[in-house]
């Protein structure tokens, strides 16, 4: 039996989600791969339950459970306090261990760069450390090691695709990094990526479509979780300028957050405010988008919130799209991303599908890990 430990980092409705998965599908694993996955630390913001030998699958339960209910590991019975992501690596991982990113945090990266610099695998659902320092990148990129260090490639763009996935940090499960990948692995030139990367911006684009009130969408897509904690963190644009720079970096691109445009959908004044005050304050800008909707509507089009990736540059924004065309079409949470290539001309290759969701996402991470255990 093939044997990948896994530690686990963020136990959000993602990390949730991704333990129930790997408990329910363990006979599937067994069965058609030969594959166990032993979770063998399980860690919050700063708690953790460390088991060397893999934590029974009830007790993960109830510790997923324990956190729905908004418990700490810290304070938990099988658990203690740990304030050292990099420290647990260095417990917990041995040879055969893949580190799993699904927190929204910067605080990982030194426990990622030692887990490549110790030989193992990282599978991250986490945006922000490929899109911090293009340094952390190129070494995430290239398995540890970056160019002119000892053991490290020979060029910055050399990447290893054999010790590290991030599928979900664009487009949830959707395969978008693993065709730019392929696209990029045979030669063919990538002139322009383009599309709605964000279920939830596109879940506020289509309500406005069809005649709700912005503050009303907004309010139902946070009570209903499809917005971040902060509603701003979708709305200010900065998650899908994310997505766009790790599609562009994927490129070979030297580029940083700072430099992708974006136009987010509300005023900066209201980034003074506390999240109550925001979403108390969202009315007001209720008859913009209903008349920037109506003039959409007059023309034939409708609007759409975009990405596009072209000619060393990123650009994210409310954009007008003809109604019939695939993004106006779109509906909810789905995303599409296009790919115009030397061989996708004049049609682009189109991926589409759902791009929300914790279940979604948590399918996509658990795939990267499966694919992870047999590369090398």
């Amino acid at each position: 039996m093939r044997v990948l430990h896994v530690i686990l980092f963020g136990v959000g409705g993602v990390g949730r989600a991704l333990v129930r998965q790997m408990v329910e599908h363990r006979s599937l694993h067994a069965l058609r791969y030969g594959l166990t996955l032993p979770i063998v630390a399980l860690c919050d913001r700063d708690g953790a339950v460390v088991d060397e030998t893999g934590i029974d699958d009830e007790a993960l339960l109830q510790l997923v459970d324990f956190k729905a209910q908004g418990g700490r590991l810290a304070n938990h019975p099988l658990g203690g306090p740990q304030g050292d992501p990099a420290g647990i690596v260095d417990i917990a991982g041995r040879d055969g261990t893949v580190v799993v990113d699904c927190t929204a945090s910067e605080a990982t990266v030194p426990a990622l760069l030692l887990a490549l610099e110790r030989g193992y695998k990282i599978v991250l659902a986490n945006k922000k450390p490929l899109t911090v320092d293009q340094e952390v990148y190129d070494r995430l990129a290239a398995a540890g090691a970056t160019a002119g260090e000892e053991g490290g490639p020979a060029h910055p763009l050399t990447h290893h695709l054999g010790m590290s996935r991030w599928e979900t940090t664009v487009g949830a499960g959707l395969p978008v990094i693993a065709t730019l990948n392929r696209l990029v692995a045979s030669g063919d030139e990538v002139s322009r990526i383009a599309g709605t990367f964000s279920g939830t911006l596109g879940y506020v684009m289509t309500g406005l479509q069809e005649g709700r009130r912005f503050s009303e969408i907004v309010r139902e897509a946070h009570r209903l979780g499809y917005t971040e904690p902060d509603p701003r963190d979708d709305l200010g644009g900065i998650d899908v300028a994310r997505k766009a720079l790790i599609l562009a970096r994927g490129l070979g691109w030297r580029l940083d957050l700072a430099d992708v445009q974006v136009t987010g959908l509300y005023p900066p004044e209201m980034d003074s405010l506390s999240v109550q005050e925001f979403l108390d304050a969202l009315p007001q800008l209720d008859e913009t988008f209903q008349r920037q909707v109506a003039e959409a509507a007059a023309q034939g089009q409708v609007l759409r919130y975009a990405a596009t990736v072209e000619g060393q540059q990123c650009r994210v924004g409310p954009t007008l799209v003809s109604a019939d065309s695939p993004l106006g079409r779109l509906r909810g949470t789905d995303n599409l991303v296009e790919f115009h290539t030397r061989w996708y001309h004049p049609n682009p290759l189109v991926i589409q599908g759902r791009g929300a969701g914790v279940d979604a996402t948590a399918a996509g991470v658990l795939s990267d890990i499966v694919e992870l255990a047999f590369t090398g």
